[in-house]
């Protein structure tokens, strides 16, 4: 699915307040990792991820390897933390057309 700019925007102001539940250490994005990842989404829709300093990969580089792992979108990359969605079965979040 590609989303638009509005759904971008829409989806970020709704990360803001979100805490960072899946962390990229020195192992970089490793199975256990994906399989957190899909579990978030699968259960809340919208994540936020955090790259720690020792990581191998760069935020993008691990957000993009986990999107593409859990079939999820990349919302955005700031700094160390990324922003990841996938939508449900039955959608809890209606986004903007």
């Amino acid at each position: 699915m590609q989303l638009t700019g509005k759904q971008r925007a829409y989806l970020r102001s709704l990360a803001h307040p979100l805490a960072c539940i899946v962390h990229v250490g020195k192992g970089g994005v490793i199975d256990t990792l994906i399989k957190q990842a899909e579990d978030a989404l699968t259960a809340r829709e919208l994540i936020k991820g955090r790259v720690q300093e020792m990581a191998p990969l760069s935020a993008r580089e691990a957000a993009e390897a986990i999107a593409e792992a859990t079939r999820s979108d990349v919302v955005q990359v700031m700094g160390r933390t990324f922003v990841l969605y996938r939508p449900g079965k039955e959608p809890q979040i209606t986004l903007p057309r």
